[in-house]
């Protein structure tokens, strides 16, 4: 004959809040949603342009008419904000199309608040796009300098506060560059304006598909010597509090998937608003899995997304958010 433990009704189960749809949402934890997302843009020269970008499925170069189309679309779906990148007609040692202020993308601002007034333009800003060798800054003797190019990312930040952004974000990650946007800012009447830093960003090997988007491949070297050796964490700690003591509002990690630690840690040491980029080799790998059919590419993308806000970011700059907005 079985027998029964009575003490059984004092087990804890914690199976009990999951048996049903509704006492999972009402215990949730981590409620994802549209405000939490940035969606990137490339935008480039001409009209009636939108080119597929091979290696990210549903990612476009699109030209400033192309571009306002899908800022409406975008503020349709209830996604609050857009980061542009910009690729210049031609290009220079020095990058000059950057800090231009008829530039690409100080064009492609004033043509979005025309048209869709309410959605927060925030500009990427850094030289890597417009420069002929492909790297952040200025480069002499093939060391890329730091001093000489803060002062172009200051002239660039200026033009696109002046053409309407309504947050610049520098991320080059070199040193003094967030104190350097804020001086020429204030020094000319955008107090108010917000700085959203690429304060931990890694030299991560997930940025590959996002330099054929952005046209800013390296023609020789690499980047490590001004982003983050990705072995490194307390480092990042470093970074942010420099960026924070300089003046930065937001701060953000990058990539986000490799370093939801680096999250969680900026997120409890500061308290500030964060933001993690998912980035373009994110993306990539569950697009290309869910297209081989080997993974359900929205249950992917939502958890995903999930994990990312549940390490601490505030806000998810990624290439889903439309897809994510419309099962939201």
């Amino acid at each position: 004959m079985k027998q029964t433990n009575n003490n059984t009704s004092h087990f804890s189960r914690l199976r009990r809040t999951r048996m049903n749809a509704t006492l999972r949402s009402m215990v949730r934890e981590t409620e994802l949603s549209k405000n939490d997302f940035i969606y990137p843009l490339f935008v480039v020269p001409g009209t009636k342009f939108k080119k597929p970008v091979s290696s990210m499925p549903g990612v476009f170069q699109m030209s400033v008419d192309e571009i306002v189309r899908e800022c409406v679309d975008v503020k349709s779906l209830g996604i609050p904000a857009v980061i542009l990148f910009g690729i210049p007609e031609h290009k220079d040692e020095v990058g000059s199309g950057a800090y231009d202020e008829n530039g690409i993308v100080q064009r492609a601002v004033k043509a979005i608040k025309k048209e869709v007034p309410e959605l927060c333009i925030i500009t990427d800003v850094c030289l890597c796009e417009y420069t002929s060798h492909g790297h952040c800054g200025i480069v002499r003797c093939d060391e890329i300098v730091n001093d000489d190019s803060i002062e172009l990312l200051a002239k660039e930040a200026l033009t696109h506060a002046q053409a309407g952004a309504d947050m610049v974000a520098p991320s080059d990650m070199f040193d003094g560059r967030v104190k350097a946007i804020r001086q020429i800012l204030d020094a000319n009447g955008f107090q108010n304006l917000p700085i959203m830093s690429y304060a931990a960003k890694y030299a991560s090997g997930f940025y590959g598909p996002f330099r054929e988007a952005a046209e800013s491949t390296p023609q020789f070297g690499d980047r490590r010597s001004h982003q983050m050796d990705p072995a490194n964490s307390n480092e990042a700690l470093r970074e942010v509090q420099a960026d924070i003591e300089e003046g930065a509002d937001i701060v953000m990690v990058k990539p986000a998937l490799p370093y939801l630690d680096i999250i969680r840690r900026v997120k409890d040491r500061f308290q500030m608003p964060t933001a993690a980029y998912n980035v373009s080799g994110e993306y990539s790998m569950v697009k290309a899995a869910a297209q081989l059919g080997w993974i359900d590419e929205q249950r992917v993308m939502l958890e995903m997304l999930t994990g990312i806000k549940r390490a601490g970011a505030d806000m998810i700059l990624t290439y889903f958010a439309k897809d994510a907005a419309k099962l939201l």
